[in-house]
């Protein structure tokens, strides 16, 4: 079709839309279906610029209605990203095999093959990207990209006029109004500061090499950085002790050490890519492998790869690693984000960093886990949040709560600046409790223990003043190895944790790998369900050598001393008959070579797995000691997966089906006379803390921060009081019963 002819057709139709009285949306509508006929295009779609630079999916013809305002593209992302971001037409004959194609599943444009993407500007401003695509494979002419450019034009100019009213968020949004977002607190504290966004991508520009073999060594001196840059982050003091954010980080630098990523790159240079491009290739091809994978660990894992790749894309580009400190920095900082990885969010400077806002990540991902870890505050699933701010801009973030404030009221400033001053008195208080009984007001002791897996962890045991170690992860110590640690070396580690605990009580959990806990040197065949895989108990019982290895250094580490093991993901109660037989083998081989056996040996199991509840009779019979690992035993009671933010916070673990659960737990432990503890986070949240004790329980575990915070609601409960509301409560209810213990604390004047 000439021309002329064409831009005509399009510029009357364009004319008509625009008389019509429709909304926004609907004018989009209608110019994509006008684009798309006229330019005999399979697809034609408009995706609009937002404030932190990202491009958003607003109207289409062709790609799935669904994946309209849905399909969100980073900065630079893909090749609509990269139209945008370099404001040039991209014409590609077969995009799908472009290195910086980027697959979105929601979309369905795997069917499509050749794309033209002209930018939207005005005034030298990029707003957005107009896109036309087709199933076959051909390049377009120049009349097509100059029919398109034209087009873009007029479209811009309808936007900019507000023509095209209600696409608002991407165009032109009222900064001017303070606003409360709500989303989910996924690390606490309070924070006052002003916006910085996140801006992390850089953009490919090159994409063939002229010297492969000099890309070739970029690229290796790259990975080289990229690896030393990992260790020094893992090194950082405020990171180097154990906890769930040192999974994190050791999975995730195992990625940057997987030899296949490795070979990958290599192999996409070799084929003729500057190493920049190959970098970008491998990362969306990836993705695209990742993407199609329902299960939410593989979209965490695909977030850290997104994250590992900028790393690398920055290096190559010659942007330095480590502390992001740019002038632009203030120095109280609120860190404002659609999505982050974890080793992002440690490059900021700590010191002008003082909250965190994202778009996406529940409280389980790793983002979230690395900012509990650094003691910043944070909220996730705030949405919208991104083009509700400008940099600079004033923001208070709750994460006890899960409410951002953007641009808040003197008055919400003051209230908020007392609020932060009474949490610091109160921290003052928990400190002075530390050598005080945590005893309820009716005499009831509480023992109160902490979580820990490395010896790092150990000065918290008297920092916090807990009556010992109710979970150590021994799996930790393998993680953080690049070999299998040999028997050696777990008996001296083992030796150091007990010294330090100075005669309090250590529950050494056996090893909980298989599943999302993979270790470098094991075989690992990728699992649809990893957290009811192959994992735990089941690998031991399996593998029985790496089990006795680890009980082997275990009873040499504890001669003469109290031996507590934990067993975990226990099933069904004749699991322990096996396990015991595994323990007494090294018992007797330990006896005959004359090793001096532990005053006491304890084996117990942990509660995570429904199934034992139905044969608690049978299991108590066969253990010391029963511990309830919280998070787990929610999450399949529920069958809502703790890591996906769209059911996570379905279910409450104050609901009375989980909570009749444990009462039938703590009935029959006293039945059987074994001892009981609780070691997920519900016993460090005190409102939950004080439902545990109602329901029987009297040894909990937590991380050390919560012994204080918990502690002051002990002291100030009626144990009786509680366990009698509880039993009152739990007969012919259903749902959470929150509010109703919230309300018990309030009128009983527990601290909570």
């Amino acid at each position: 079709m000439p021309t002329e002819p064409a831009l005509r057709v399009i510029m009357r139709r364009l004319r008509d839309i625009m008389a019509e009285p429709a909304d926004g949306q609907q004018r989009l509508d209608k110019i994509v279906r006008q684009i798309a006929g006229v330019m005999v295009a399979d697809v034609c779609s408009i995706y609009l610029r937002r404030q932190d630079g990202s491009l958003e999916l607003f109207a289409s013809e062709g790609l799935n209605a669904s994946a309209v305002h849905n399909t969100m593209l980073k900065r630079g992302e893909g090749l609509v990203g990269r139209c945008a971001e370099l404001g040039v037409p991209i014409n590609e004959p077969d995009a799908s095999k472009h290195p910086a194609f980027s697959y979105r599943p929601e979309t369905g444009e795997e069917i499509y093959h050749s794309l033209l993407a002209v930018p939207i500007q005005r005034s030298g401003q990029v707003l957005g990207v107009l896109v036309v695509q087709n199933r076959t494979v051909k390049e377009y002419s120049d009349e097509d990209v100059e029919v398109m450019q034209a087009t873009a034009m007029v479209v811009a100019e309808h936007l900019v006029s507000g023509a095209v009213s209600g696409v608002g968020s991407a165009i032109e949004i009222s900064r001017a109004l303070s606003k409360v977002v709500s989303g989910e607190p996924i690390s606490e504290g309070i924070a006052l500061g002003h916006v910085m966004l996140h801006e992390p991508r850089i953009v490919v520009t090159k994409l063939m090499a002229d010297d492969p073999a000099a890309e070739l060594r970029r690229l290796e001196d790259a990975i080289l950085e990229l690896k030393t840059s990992l260790d020094d982050m893992l090194s950082h003091e405020l990171l180097s002790g154990a906890g769930d954010h040192r999974d994190v980080l050791e999975a995730y630098r195992m990625f940057a050490h997987d030899r296949g990523w490795e070979r990958r790159l290599r192999e996409a240079v070799q084929s003729g890519l500057t190493a920049d491009a190959a970098v970008e290739r491998v990362k969306n091809g990836t993705r695209a492998r990742m993407l199609k994978q329902a299960d939410p660990f593989w979209r965490e894992r695909q977030r850290d790869l997104d994250d590992l790749s900028d790393r690398l894309l920055r290096i190559l580009a010659g942007v330095p690693t480590g502390l992001i400190n740019p002038p632009e920095m203030p120095s109280d900082t609120i860190l404002v984000a659609r999505n982050m990885g974890p080793a992002e969010l440690i490059d900021y400077d700590r010191s002008r960093l003082r909250g965190l806002v994202i778009e996406d990540g529940s409280g389980q991902s790793h983002v979230a886990i690395v900012a509990k870890a650094l003691g910043i505050p944070a909220v996730g699933q705030a949405e919208g949040i991104v083009e509700r701010v400008t940099a600079g801009d004033a923001i208070i973030v709750d994460g006890v709560i899960g409410e951002v404030h953007v641009r808040p009221s003197s008055e919400v400033v003051s209230a908020y600046t007392d609020k932060v001053r009474f949490r610091a008195r109160r921290q003052k208080q928990y400190e002075a409790l530390r050598d005080l009984p945590a005893e309820t007001m009716d005499g009831e002791r509480i023992t109160l223990q902490i979580n820990a897996g490395l010896l790092a962890d150990m000065p918290h045991l008297k920092e916090s003043g807990s009556d010992g170690i109710g979970l150590f992860r021994t799996e930790l110590m393998f993680m953080l190895s690049h070999s299998l640690p040999r028997v050696d070396r777990q008996t001296q580690a083992y030796e150091a944790i007990l010294t330090e605990a100075d005669g309090k009580p250590v529950v050494f959990r056996s090893l909980d790998i298989g599943g999302d806990k993979v270790l470098p040197y094991l075989s690992h065949v990728p699992e649809e369900n990893p957290a009811i895989g192959w994992r735990a108990i089941r690998m031991s019982l399996d593998r029985p050598a790496l089990f006795r290895m680890q009980v082997r250094a275990l009873l040499r580490a504890a001669a003469g001393k109290e031996l507590r093991i934990m067993i975990p993901m226990v099933s069904v109660a004749t699991e322990m008959d096996e396990i015991r037989v595994l323990i007494d083998k090294e018992r007797d081989i330990a006896a005959a070579r004359g090793i001096a056996p532990p005053s006491k040996l304890l084996i117990g199991a942990m509660i995570e797995v429904p199934s034992v509840l139905f044969e608690l009779d049978e299991l108590l019979q066969r253990v010391d000691f029963v511990s309830v690992g919280s998070n787990d035993l929610t999450q399949f009671l529920f069958a809502a997966d703790r890591s996906n933010p769209r059911v996570a916070s379905r279910f409450d673990s104050l609901s009375v089906a989980s909570l009749r659960a444990l009462k039938q737990l703590a009935r029959a432990c006293r039945k059987h006379g074994v001892a009981l503890t609780l070691c997920g986070e519900m016993a460090g949240r005190p409102v939950e803390a004080m439902c545990l004790i109602g329901l029987g329980f009297r040894t909990l575990s937590m991380a050390p921060a919560s012994i204080g915070p918990v502690k002051t609601m002990i002291r100030s409960l009626n144990a009786e009081a509680i366990t009698l509301l509880l039993d009152r409560l739990l007969v012919g209810r259903s749902g959470s019963l929150r509010s109703e213990l919230e309300a018990f604390a309030a009128e009983h004047g527990v601290e909570i």
